[in-house]
């Protein structure tokens, strides 16, 4: 096996065509641009390769234990490949606005809405089409070809990564202890610490009468949000994505994640936070490339540019809800202490053989 025939390099060298060659008005820096969006294209297609990946383990009746660790491992791959590609807008930037406008008249009406992958990619991790914006639903498959359409849409019927992280949580059943109620015990926990913050604020002398009031509506505030979790009906009306179960399952995980049978299960939740990080700068890193090269012009695609890519950004929160938890965290020296067969089944237990003398 040849290196070149091995990596099919006649094929992905030769995918370099410069349309200003063509018209005879060579622009030096359309190279770059080409290459840099093929390379965005073939991450995207290791990272879907990889989620894929994830997405069937998650999709098993029964998640086995020992897939957790190649979970994670290729979140962690994921992960790197997006600050990879926040990193890579560095260099497209090297490019002058005036330059990057010698060839873009030539694109039209081709744009980053036409990319399948992204799109696929949103997707999969569960963004639906109902909660994007209306200029965005107008452009999500504009010119796609009828067999990119009908991989977009079959992609939709299909349960997002999310939904199934949402189905695994739901499942997990982490306290096993007959007579301990850890959710009764925890709200009792909370209202004992904001019961001592109210009387601290009551006896602080420090603060007026109108500071006082301002304070201990603020700390009403905060409590109702920590009941939320506690009561179903307020629960609905917040309109979660993911279930009650999972988010009282993920913030378990999140108070006790030192015990060693929660290290995984936390490693896990924080690759998505870190994933919807990373997703979340490159949509802003590419928002501010567009408004340095354009300025306020539309965009090849016939959107607002700029406008329009910062508004994706701050919208497209695919794990808000995992984000939410830390609103209900509390300091690890307040939080329940565990009866003794529930830590026991939380560690690992190593022997330590003790050799004869």
């Amino acid at each position: 096996m040849h290196y070149a025939q091995y990596l099919k390099l006649d094929s992905i060298l030769d995918a370099q065509k410069l349309e200003s060659d063509k018209v005879g008005k060579h622009a030096h820096d359309e190279m770059l641009f080409i290459i840099i969006h093929q390379a965005y294209e073939l991450w995207f297609k290791q990272i879907l390769f990889e989620l894929g990946s994830i997405k069937d383990i998650f999709q098993e009746d029964k998640v086995d234990d020992q897939e957790l660790g190649t979970i994670t491992s290729r979140l962690d791959r994921v992960n790197k490949i997006l600050k990879l590609l926040v990193d890579q807008v560095t260099i497209i930037e090297t490019m002058t606005p005036s330059s990057f406008l010698e060839f873009r008249n030539l694109l039209n009406p081709a744009s980053g809405f036409q990319s399948l992958q992204f799109r696929r990619l949103e997707t999969m991790l569960g963004l639906k089409y109902e909660d994007r914006s209306t200029v965005e639903k107008k452009f999500f498959n504009l010119r796609l070809t009828k067999e990119e359409s009908e991989e977009l849409e079959n992609a939709l019927k299909e349960k997002s990564i999310k939904e199934l992280l949402d189905n695994w949580l739901s499942r997990l059943d982490l306290i096993d202890s007959k007579g301990f109620s850890f959710w009764k015990v925890l709200r009792q926990q909370v209202e004992k610490m904001f019961a001592e913050d109210k009387l601290l604020i009551e006896n602080n002398e420090t603060l007026d009468e109108k500071e006082k009031k301002t304070e201990l509506e603020n700390l009403k505030r905060t409590l109702e949000s920590f009941n939320i979790l506690f009561d179903q009906e307020k629960f609905d009306q917040e309109k979660f994505s993911f279930s009650r179960k999972s988010m009282l399952t993920a913030l378990f995980i999140n108070l006790y994640h030192d015990y060693p049978l929660m290290h995984l299960p936390f490693k896990i939740l924080n690759s998505f936070l870190e994933m919807d990080e990373w997703i979340t700068k490159w949509r802003y890193a590419h928002a501010l490339m567009v408004k340095r090269m354009l300025g306020g012009k539309i965009g090849t695609g016939g959107s607002t540019g700029h406008e329009y890519l910062k508004k994706t950004a701050q919208k497209h929160v695919l794990f808000k809800d995992l984000f939410k938890l830390n609103s209900f965290l509390i300091a690890r020296s307040q939080r329940p202490n565990l009866p003794e067969n529930i830590k026991d089944q939380m560690s690992y237990h190593y022997q330590v053989l003790k050799k004869n003398v």
